[in-house]
């Protein structure tokens, strides 16, 4: 039997490894600067967190971390943002740090071999030079690479998540799974028995189920806001300022509420606040909770992310979950690699 290891880069809270978990993909260690993912990391999963900058982590280092693995897989999901729609400026050099992170994930690719990588990044990250680097870079080193737009909501996420996935392989042919679900699973599926709240409240047994508070103006705009609905439905005197100018005109998806019946709209480090887009809750009067937001990204209900004496903080909270891997996406990825290496080398 072959001993697998992963080595989890961008870490993050874990959402990547416990899918991996899951599906009994070995995960050893993850790897992210933010000192706070290391409790949710660890607390969840069965991994060593290292907090430390991949840019500067040698590849001896993380080889040490695979142990005696005959086989090795390397994940890496950079952060998404500087390849965003959003993301104004590239270096394709290598200056600016968060463009540098996937040259340093080919470094470590090309210095360590591992068997499979996997890495998974925004569908905008295939219209810069640094992906198809990236790519181009594997391919010389013998590995075969698949990569692909994944709807996450055909893998379980219940969520409109649109992600690319890369797979490549030193033992032939790798690709993904087929979907998993013919019907995405819904919000009313995922969130709906969730114990009720008020803007502002928390559950008493679960301190992430818990909500921002609205200012009285925000309070009217939610209770006329309709599941699915814009602000375009609202009294004139309730629209913002910057909606009734020209240029707002164009962001109808700010200050929504969800559809029961349908996947939520892809999760962001703001998605606790009725204002940062189509977060408002299908039918009671607040933003959803950093609980829901949670679920809604797939990770389990107990999933923990701070300490039980820990206090929420909704800033960092939202970024944690908002940056993570949905984990139903993760178990997809896992079960990629597992079918690939149960054909491609003996266990």
């Amino acid at each position: 039997m072959s001993k697998i290891s992963c080595v989890d880069l961008f870490c993050g809270v874990g959402g990547l490894t416990h899918g991996f978990v899951l599906e009994e993909l070995p995960v050893v260690a993850g790897l992210d600067m933010d000192p706070a993912c290391r409790f949710p990391y660890e607390a969840n999963n069965h991994a060593t967190f290292l907090e430390c900058d991949v840019s500067t982590i040698s590849a001896d280092e993380v080889n040490a971390l695979f142990g005696d693995a005959d086989v090795k897989v390397l994940a890496g999901c950079a952060p998404c943002q500087p390849f965003s729609t959003y993301a104004q400026r590239y270096e394709v050099d290598g200056k600016d740090g968060k463009w540098g992170l996937l040259y340093h994930f080919a470094r470590l690719a090309e210095e360590i071999l591992p068997d499979v990588i996997t890495m998974e990044n925004v569908p905008t990250v295939a219209k810069h030079a640094v992906f198809h680097d990236f790519v181009e870079k594997l391919k010389k080193l013998g590995y075969t690479v698949w990569f692909n737009v994944i709807d996450s909501s055909q893998y379980g996420v219940p969520q409109q998540r649109r992600r690319m996935v890369l797979l490549a392989s030193k033992h032939g042919e790798i690709k993904m799974i087929e979907p998993t679900q013919v019907k995405p699973t819904t919000v009313r599926q995922a969130i709906g028995r969730l114990r009720p709240l008020g803007a502002g409240e928390a559950a008493p047994r679960d301190k992430l189920h818990v909500t921002s508070t609205l200012s009285d103006k925000n309070l009217q705009r939610i209770k006329v806001s309709k599941p699915g609905g814009t602000w375009r439905d609202w009294p004139k005197h309730l629209v913002a300022d910057c909606h009734r100018a020209e240029s707002g005109r164009t962001y109808p998806g700010v200050y929504g509420r969800m559809e029961w019946d349908k996947p939520a709209p892809t999760m962001t480090t703001q998605c606790y606040g009725f204002g940062n887009g189509r977060f408002g809750h299908p039918e009671q009067d607040r933003a959803i909770s950093l609980r829901e937001a949670a679920i809604l990204q797939s990770f389990p209900r107990d999933y923990a992310f701070i300490p039980p004496n820990g206090k929420v903080n909704f800033s960092v909270l939202g970024r944690l979950i908002g940056n993570a891997v949905p984990v139903d996406l993760g178990r997809a990825i896992a079960r990629s690699i597992n079918a690939h290496l149960a054909s491609a080398i003996p266990r």
